[in-house]
């Protein structure tokens, strides 16, 4: 009973968080949410051999993990679904209107993992490195050139005023 005690808080605390985190990575609120579920699940069945003081990193890794894999899966489908047809066709160049999360969408799988660890859970590169397997440098890599294509997507105009 404390086990399903102390996993429930964790999930009452920490579900919210890790569902934003899921939809940058994937983009899509319904994926997001099984990937939180599919997250949950994994967590639970080892929550007793969790570190108590880890377990947000511990969790976030499983998410990235489930991420990476669901983006792997032959059988995803590669079309995004829109409201309605656009009445112009549109050029290979972004809208001014692009938003962040849907600039995010249009990286490769590497780089938004690596640029929403590093600034949207705000981890340094050490804990970024260590959380996917990958070297610092290889982290350091990937977020310079997502911030690229991040602004390139977006004309520079929002990743300019942060600086």
């Amino acid at each position: 009973m404390e086990r399903d005690r102390e996993f429930g808080e964790f999930v009452d605390a920490r579900a919210l968080v890790l569902r934003r985190t899921a939809y940058l990575l994937c983009g899509d609120w319904h994926r997001a949410e099984d990937l939180v579920q599919t997250a949950l699940t994994k967590l639970y069945v080892v929550w007793p051999r969790v570190r108590r003081q880890s377990v947000d990193a511990y969790a976030r890794k499983i998410l990235v993990r489930a991420a990476i894999d669901e983006s792997r899966r032959g059988f995803r489908r590669r079309e995004t679904v829109v409201d309605s047809v656009p009445e112009t066709p549109t050029s290979g160049t972004a809208p001014a209107d692009l938003d962040v999360r849907r600039a995010l969408a249009l990286l490769p799988m590497g780089q938004r993992t690596v640029v929403v660890l590093r600034y949207w859970e705000d981890l340094s590169v050490t804990e970024t490195a260590r959380l996917l397997g990958r070297t610092e440098g290889t982290v350091k890599s990937q977020a310079a050139k997502g911030l690229a294509a991040l602004r390139d997507l977006l004309g520079g105009h929002i990743l300019e005023e942060q600086r």
